[in-house]
This record gives C-alpha cells, structure tokens and sequence, in this order.
C-alpha cells in the first residue's frame, strides 16, 4: 500500500470507491483525453485543424483503454509529464490511419493546459460526490434536531457543565454550519469550474488571428470551454492557484466541522457520560482484550482523517507560490496532495453521514446528568428569578454561598433555597422549583432550532454535472 485509497484494507475507510475512482490513474487520463478530444472538435469548427484530423483524434479520445499505461509510465518518469507521453500516443494512432493526420493533435496546447483542466475536472466530480454526501448530513440532522427540540441536556463549557439547553438545539448549530458549507461548495464551485487553455506563457500566441476570425485565439477558447462545460477564464491562470487553494480550504472546513462533532460525541460516549453512542454494529469498535468496550471508532477515524486533511490544505498554500508565468516545483505538489485531500474529505463526510443517521440518543442519561449537580445547572435561572426582589449582586452572591454548601452538603439547592429566611418569604416552594426545573430554562433554544429547520425547508438551486 501506498496511500489509503489503493489499501485494500483501509480503502473503505480512510477513502471512498467513489472518490478513489476520480482520482485514478485511468479517469486522469480519461480527462487528458476528453480535453484534447474537445480541443480537435471546437478547433475542426473554426478551420483550425482539418476535419478529418479532429474526427480521428476525437475517435481515438472516446476511450481510455486505447492508451498503453505502462509505455505512458515510461514517458511520464522519462520526461516528467504524463501529457507529452499521451499526446505521443495520440499521435501515433492517428498518424497510422493518414500519415501526418496525427500532428494537428495538441495544437496550441501546452502541457499545463491539459493537466489543469483535467485536474478541474476531476475536482468538480469530487464536489459533486461532498455536494451528496452533505445532503445526507443535513438530511439527518434536520430529523435529529426536529426530533429533539425540546430535549433537555447540560451545555458544557470549560468541559464542566453550564445551563440548560436541548439536543436539539446542539444539533441545529451543527446544521447551520453544514447549511453555510453547502453555499460554501456551490461558491468554490462556481469559481473552480474554469478551463486553462492559454499556451506556453498564457497569450495564446499559437493561435494567431486571421482575416475571418481576428479573435482566433479566443473564439477557440470560447468553444472548448463549451464542450467541456466549463466557463471562460478571464486570464490565464497557470501561476495563480488561489482556485486549487480554495477548493483545500473547502476540505479542511469541511472535516473540522465534521470533526468537532466526533468530538462532542466522544465526549458525550464516555462511560461517565453516555448520553449518546455510535450506531450499533455487532463487534464495531471492540477491544482485544476488554468485551465491555464499544470504542467510538467511527469519531477515531473522522478525528484522524480530518487532522490529515489540514496538514495538506496548508501545502495548497506552499503551491500559490509560484515563479513567474510557468513555475518549478510548487504546481507539482497539487498533484500530490489532491488525491489524499479529496479521498480523506470524502471518506470524512461518509464517516460523518453514517455517524448521525445512526446515532443514538440517551435521553434518560441526559436527564440523570442535568441532576448530578443537585441544582447548580440552574443557577443562573435562580439569580435571575430571585434579582428582580432581592437585586441581581446580591442574588449572585446568595445563590453562589448556596451552590456551594449544596456541594458540600449533597443537598438540592432546592431545599437550601426553601430554608433561606430571604429568599422563602419572597418566593414560594412551587416558584422555585420552577426556577430549578431544567426544562423550563432552555432560553429560545426552540425557537432558534425551528429558525435553522426553516432554513432546510429554502430551495436550493442544482448543478451540472461535468462531462467525465
């Protein structure tokens, strides 16, 4: 094994079939192909290239297997390109049905053209399989949050507990982020989706214009960015990677959301805690050598996956620095790391949807850990209520004195506050126990829940689908 999405052990888990196929050496060259396919087609149009030519090339570009992988392996470790030992195919091919027909193949191209292309390509796939997996994410959650709207659990902070909120408002935060992700993908998309056809230094200097067609160079631009279905660059773009860039920024958001939930869980799946497990599966996540364990292995991964991804997103950023017009060294570290961020992000997500609709929900654990405190978790909601008689430092004060002899004590702050000379003769016993009910001290929770649920309910507009 040389990375996980090859590992027949780990290909399931640390990648995806789906995103692992995007990324194989034979959908690249796929994309290599579909490029100078569509570049012999738009080019025959205009009179560029003979017709005949273009028909023979584009034929021989309709399938993958009409290239000979392992004399490409050879050319790519002699010359350093895949492009050039692909083109030199091509035009073998097409040279032996006419001689000469073949060196109209790869007119005006250069070799980055090719590989970017074919690189936004393979990314607009791999959006389309995060744009589904999202989906389900925000799918589950939504019936999550609805479901537990009103469910009341311990909000945490500084790890203790703080107030009172629902599940299903935890639930909902989570929702709103993956909300905000899915107009994050279709913006990274709408930028991403652009072709790179500009010749050696980006001019098109190889296509000059003519008396029929003054912009030659551009009509062509125009109509090979049609038939791939990708938009017009502005300018060339070879040395100005902030599109690729974005795309690792996506990923690395991506799986710290997806990783702060495994976290929230791992800490909600503690022994101590167990207010929530992962989704039963026979012997998922058990030990070697302890039976009773059922390890959250599922948030394992997401965590591991999700630190990966963040560590190689920074490397997009190492390959925004480029030299000059055409550079040396950092274009290639995309070609590295693309295909492990791609997997990992994909692989993440999975990990992430299959996580949430499966997960489950102790209610009754939530319940027994708002209690632990014997009354402290509302204590806020006792200063509160008691501030409007007795002044709001001073109820501070009072209730802080209590809370603690409550600890000290292991007594209800309930019956401590019954017992307060102060306090019982402006409040009665049903009052406060209003005041220490968790349930009624849940803030707008619900209505901030049903604020994000209508946000689900919005119409989303829906891509294409690229051509490969």
């Amino acid at each position: 094994m040389s990375t996980v999405q090859d590992s027949i052990i780990f290909g399931n888990i640390l990648s995806t079939r789906e995103s692992a196929a995007v990324w194989s050496d034979k959908t690249r060259t796929q994309c290599y192909l579909a490029f100078e396919g569509a570049l012999a087609k738009s080019q025959a149009r205009l009179g560029i290239i003979p017709q005949k030519a273009a028909n023979e090339i584009i034929n021989f570009c309709l399938d993958v297997r009409n290239v000979d992988m392992d004399e490409l392996r050879q050319q790519t470790e002699l010359i350093g390109y895949p492009i050039l030992g692909v083109v030199k195919q091509l035009v073998k091919h097409v040279n032996e049905t006419e001689p000469g027909l073949g060196e109209w193949a790869h007119w005006g191209a250069t070799t980055q053209d090719v590989t970017d292309t074919a690189t936004v390509i393979q990314l607009w796939d791999t959006l389309s399989l995060f744009e589904k997996a999202l989906s389900q994410i925000i799918a589950s959650l939504r019936s999550l949050a609805e479901q537990h709207r009103s469910t009341p659990m311990a909000a945490r902070s500084n790890l203790q507990q703080a107030v009172p909120i629902s599940f299903g408002f935890k639930l909902a935060r989570l929702l709103a982020t993956f909300l905000r992700h899915q107009d994050r993908l279709k913006d990274v998309e709408y930028r991403l989706t652009v072709l790179e056809f500009s010749g050696a230094a980006g001019t098109l200097a190889t296509l000059p214009p003519t008396a029929e067609h003054p912009d030659l160079g551009l009509e062509c631009q125009r109509e090979l960015a049609k038939d791939l279905n990708l938009k017009v660059p502005e300018i060339a773009w070879h040395t100005e990677r902030d599109r690729i860039a974005e795309f690792g920024s996506l990923c690395a958001m991506l799986t710290s959301t997806c990783a702060k939930f495994a976290l929230d869980m791992k800490l909600m799946n503690q022994t101590e805690v167990g207010e929530v497990s992962e989704p039963y599966v026979p012997h998922r996540g058990s030990s070697s050598t302890m039976p009773q364990k059922r390890n959250p292995i599922s948030c394992a991964y997401i965590t591991a996956m999700a630190a990966t991804v963040r560590q190689l997103s920074t490397s997009l950023f190492e390959a925004m620095v480029e030299d000059h017009e055409r550079s040396t060294g950092p274009w290639q570290i995309e070609w590295i790391v693309l295909p492990q961020i791609s997997t990992l992000t994909h692989a993440t997500l999975k990990q992430t949807a299959d996580l949430i609709a499966g997960l489950e929900v102790h209610e009754d654990a939530m319940k027994k850990n708002l209690d632990i405190s014997q009354g402290g978790i509302v204590s806020e909601a006792v200063m509160m209520g008691l501030g409007k008689t007795l002044g709001r430092q001073y109820a501070h004060d009072v209730v802080y004195d209590l809370c603690r002899k409550s600890q000290q004590e292991n007594r209800p702050l309930l019956d401590l506050l019954c017992e307060h000379e102060e306090i019982k003769s402006k409040l009665s016993r049903e009052e406060l126990e209003s005041l220490c009910n968790p349930a009624n001290y849940l803030g707008y929770s619900e209505a901030m829940v049903d604020r994000v649920l209508k946000l689900t309910d919005e119409p989303k507009t829906h891509r294409k689908a690229s051509l490969v």
